[in-house]
């Protein structure tokens, strides 16, 4: 069966970072492309990032110049740099395949607050 665990959230100042780990699992044969999401009780998941087989990278307009996705294939590692958090970046964040998704893992939680 397909996994995923999310790790390192947890509660930092405005202008702060942190670096988000996604092991993957089970039936994932491999993360050549990824992505990570996030979610607010009682909003759809959304996605922040996403890194393709080639490298190329997306993100969502406000974490653009901010958070970074990178991968290790051979060790099936999915990570999310965040720097300069912001409040508004406080959510539940969790990584997937978006080309074919799999079970959501628990995520982690992301709280920027003074």
């Amino acid at each position: 069966q397909a996994q995923f665990v999310e790790s390192g959230g947890g509660l930092v100042q405005p202008g702060g970072s942190l670096k988000l780990s996604c092991a993957a699992s089970g039936d994932i044969i491999n993360i050549f492309t990824m992505a990570w999401y996030r979610q607010a009780p009682g909003n759809d998941r959304e996605l922040v990032a996403h890194i393709t087989r080639s490298g190329s990278t997306y993100y969502r307009d406000p974490v653009g110049g901010r958070f970074t996705i990178s991968k290790d294939n051979a060790k099936k590692m999915g990570y999310l740099q965040m720097n300069s958090l912001k409040p508004e970046d406080t959510d539940v964040y969790y990584c997937n395949l978006p080309s074919s998704l799999k079970p959501w893992g628990q995520g982690t939680q992301v709280t920027v607050s003074s």
